[in-house]
């Protein structure tokens, strides 16, 4: 699957429409974001279960905000609409494998009792 591009627009329902979505949030003067482009596009090509989306984060001043990033490029991991990895920097290509191996190998029912266990202790 190629990669889309998410806006304030499409951006929740891509999330919960689909098992796992990959995004990278960018701007186009960054040269970092630049260099990991053709990484994230060819590992999009590799994975065609997986949503690759792109947000600009020149166009999409409030997503980058509301999801806290800070620099870029920040890739940010989502399955079953729970936020698994949210972190500045590029990845290589066989480090992104690695990940998305992980994330499907994931036991999300674990993972929601974990979090409803850290909100409990939260409160």
């Amino acid at each position: 699957m190629a990669c889309i591009d998410l806006t304030r627009k499409n951006f929740n329902e891509t999330l919960d429409d689909n098992e796992i979505v990959i995004v990278d949030f960018w701007a186009p003067w960054c040269g970092p974001c630049i260099q990991f482009a053709p990484i994230f596009e060819k590992v999009s090509e590799e994975y065609p279960d997986v949503v690759f989306a792109k947000v600009n984060t020149e166009e999409e001043q409030a997503l980058g905000t509301q999801y806290g990033v800070h620099s870029i490029p920040t890739i940010m991991v989502v399955r079953d609409g729970i936020i698994l990895l949210n972190q500045a920097g590029s990845l290589p290509a066989d480090a992104f494998g690695k990940l998305i191996t992980h994330v499907k190998g994931l036991d999300m029912d674990s993972v929601r009792a974990e979090i409803a266990k850290d909100e409990e202790d939260d409160e």
